[in-house]
């Protein structure tokens, strides 16, 4: 290496940074310009292919810090990924690859969606237990096919954000050495000092999750100590590694050290003086010079040589086991099992009422026998969401007697918001993981951060989301979700899945499961369910079906999980009274929400009164209904059977309220609430 290129190498991240955000005339130059020798460091030490984005034993780099996108985008530009200094200049404008905070969908080489706080750091947590499964079960003594490690560089905000303090403590409990983070100890966040809020002792709190600590005095200008922090945290054999990097934010900036140059472009005499001191023409910009090109192409080089070997060793691994190495392509190819589905359980009427959390249970002990790559677990609620199968190994370490990393169970504790954003890093590792979590419906509340971040970035995770209604009964409205289906159904590209019996749940664990870019919550309730009459695993997977069908319905009753069978109930008691009612069953209404419009109006049909039922908000069923039965209060503390006969959800309240809506509907002209003007 040499002392001049590395130099240089740096200046080139430290301007084209600050020219991305002088440009579009917004971003955050500060951070890049204090963090440009550390990411130099570790990009030089990392192993990667910019021409194969996929490579599974690639390193991994994580910016939780996002703001400090510029950065990443000149890095990603710099060593040839498919990224121009023409991306740089459109930097935060309309559809360019190069957004205000990194997006994995839209940045080639960007590892996960970061930006708001503590979410990359507990990605990467993520990422780093899915390679120590991935590695426990491939991996042999002669044929190492994963050994990669995640790099991620985190700022005062993301440890100040409560998920951070999850996952990062879970990473001590799972001794994950193959995770090394960089802490930019600059001292400034957008309210200025950090002395006003944050004065903890960070060390002494990680050092007590039981992370390795190095300290870098001088992370301006100390590259030498910077790569061998790198060498060193590589040689712990039981911790993950938390690298304090005291940095100047806006470094070589008039205004370094302040938080005015966190989140606003340098002034043109700042950014001239900042080229003419590292030896730059003031008058130029986006420049890239020969001598970096050429030294950084020298390590890409070096890299795909490492790929190249690798992919030797895979071909041999695929000669000495054959059948691992077939279900380790299949994986790598985004395949899941040939006729996996027909282990799917499927119920008749005759069979007994259960609980939708326990036919969830039965699901995940018939498929992942066959599906490999599924893992999963629980947010310390095992017991209750069922979402352990008898005979599940826990991902623990080895040391701890308690399981191994080849392990499918993962323990996460109390810690609902860390467990959403490490699925999201599982998720993103590759090989085709289908990861679940379980915890009570109204407890996906807490990880409403990851929830969200899940679909944007397309991440197939799933939520076993059990006690899905006040039919949880005694624990009372602090458990009682009323509100949670309305805020979940409300993000795009997510499913939301309300089961009402054993096909249904099937039916969700089939889309969930063969999903590659759509998030899943399984809403499943504590209280048994009777097995319905016409319900069936294909026509559930529409997301909505005719589970009743009239000729000429005076009404239809749309609903879903719980209250489905008391939707039929009350159609029979319709029927003694005189009427005919049609009941849809809903599940999911983004899975039907994607259906052609001709089958949507057969399920819910023009010249018909539809009247929703749901024991939650109404809010969103005008959607599909005329008129909604919900519950638009919080829940109470009593047996979940007399709930529901308090709040009228029965047969005879239903049936009360169909009758209300035959009857103000009556000779009125009347139009499907799907057909709409656009």
């Amino acid at each position: 290496m040499s002392q001049d290129l590395d130099q240089l190498a740096i200046s080139t991240i430290r301007l084209l940074s600050v020219d991305s955000v002088d440009k579009a005339q917004s971003g955050h130059p500060g951070a890049p310009l204090g963090l440009a020798p550390a990411a130099h460091a570790v990009w030089q030490k990392m192993k990667f292919n910019p021409k194969d984005t996929n490579w599974i034993n690639r390193d991994r780099f994580i910016l939780s810090n996002g703001h400090a996108c510029a950065l990443l985008y000149s890095l990603l530009v710099l060593y040839g990924y498919d990224l121009t200094v023409e991306d740089l200049k459109q930097f935060r404008q309309l559809n360019s690859k190069t957004p205000g905070h990194p997006e994995a969908l839209d940045v080639p080489g960007c590892e996960v969606t970061t930006g708001p706080l503590g979410q990359g750091i507990s990605n990467a947590v993520g990422l780093a237990m899915a390679q120590k499964q991935f590695g426990a079960t491939y991996n042999k003594p002669d044929h190492k096919i994963s050994d990669s490690y995640t790099y991620a560089f985190l700022g005062d905000g993301c440890l100040m954000e409560g998920v951070a303090s999850e996952t990062c403590s879970l990473a001590g409990h799972l001794q994950l050495n193959n995770l090394i983070a960089f802490w930019d100890d600059n001292h400034i966040s957008i309210d200025g000092n950090t002395n006003v809020a944050f004065t903890e002792d960070v060390m002494l709190r990680f050092k007590a999750y039981g992370w390795h600590l190095i300290e870098i005095a001088e992370g301006d200008t100390d590259l030498d100590a910077i790569a061998k922090a790198i060498d060193e945290a590589k040689k712990v054999e039981d911790k993950p590694t938390l690298i304090r990097l005291t940095t100047t934010i806006g470094f070589g900036s008039l205004a370094q050290g302040t938080h005015g140059v966190h989140g606003a472009p340098l002034k043109a005499d700042d950014i001239k003086q900042l080229k003419e001191s590292m030896g730059f023409n003031p008058e130029e910009t986006f420049v890239i010079p020969k001598e970096v090109t050429d030294y950084l192409k020298k390590h890409v080089e070096e890299n795909q040589k490492v790929q190249e070997d690798w992919k030797k060793l895979f071909e041999s691994y695929k000669q000495k086991y054959p059948e691992l190495g077939a279900e380790l392509q299949r994986r790598l190819d985004g395949k899941l099992p040939e006729n996996w589905s027909d282990a799917l359980p499927t119920y008749s009427p005759s069979d007994s009422a259960v609980a939708t959390r326990k036919l969830s249970e039965t699901v995940l002990t018939k498929i992942l026998p066959v599906i490999p790559e599924i893992i999963g677990g629980s947010a310390d609620l095992t017991g209750s969401n069922l979402t352990r199968a008898a005979g599940s190994v826990d991902f623990q370490p080895p040391a701890t007697g308690l399981g191994d990393y080849s392990g499918r169970y993962i323990r996460y504790g109390v810690r609902e918001h860390g467990m959403g954003a490490i699925m999201n890093g599982i998720a993103a590792f590759g090989a085709n993981y289908k990861n679940y979590g379980g915890t009570f419906l109204n407890f996906v509340s807490y990880g409403a951060g990851a929830v969200r971040l899940s679909a944007l970035s397309h991440h197939p995770v799933i939520w076993v989301a059990t006690h899905d209604s006040i039919g949880l009964g005694e624990d009372g409205p602090t458990h009682q979700p009323i509100e949670t289906l309305a805020h979940l159904r409300a993000i795009p590209n997510l499913s939301v899945w309300r089961p009402a019996d054993g096909n249904e749940t099937s039916a969700a664990y089939l889309q969930a499961i063969e999903s590659t870019s759509t998030p899943s919550i399984i809403a499943l309730t504590r209280q048994n369910l009777p097995q319905l009459e016409g319900s069936s695993i294909e026509k559930a997977a529409k997301g909505g079906y005719t589970l009743v069908k009239q000729d000429k319905p005076d009404v239809i009753i749309v609903s879903s999980g719980s209250e489905v069978s008391i939707s039929a109930d009350a159609a029979k008691k319709l029927e003694s009274e005189g009427f005919k009612a049609g009941v849809v069953s809903m599940p999911d209404f983004l899975t039907f929400d994607k259906q052609p419009l001709d089958y949507r109006l057969s399920v819910l049909p023009d010249g018909v009164p539809i009247m929703s039922v749901e024991v939650m908000s109404s809010f969103g069923w005008s959607k599909y209904s005329h008129e909604q039965f919900g519950l638009n209060r919080f829940g109470a503390s009593g047996k979940g059977p007399e709930i529901y006969k308090f709040f009228e959800f029965t047969p005879e309240g239903v049936a009360d309220r169909a009758a209300k809506t035959i009857q103000f509907y009556k000779g009125k002209p009347l139009l499907s609430p799907l057909n709409r003007a656009f």
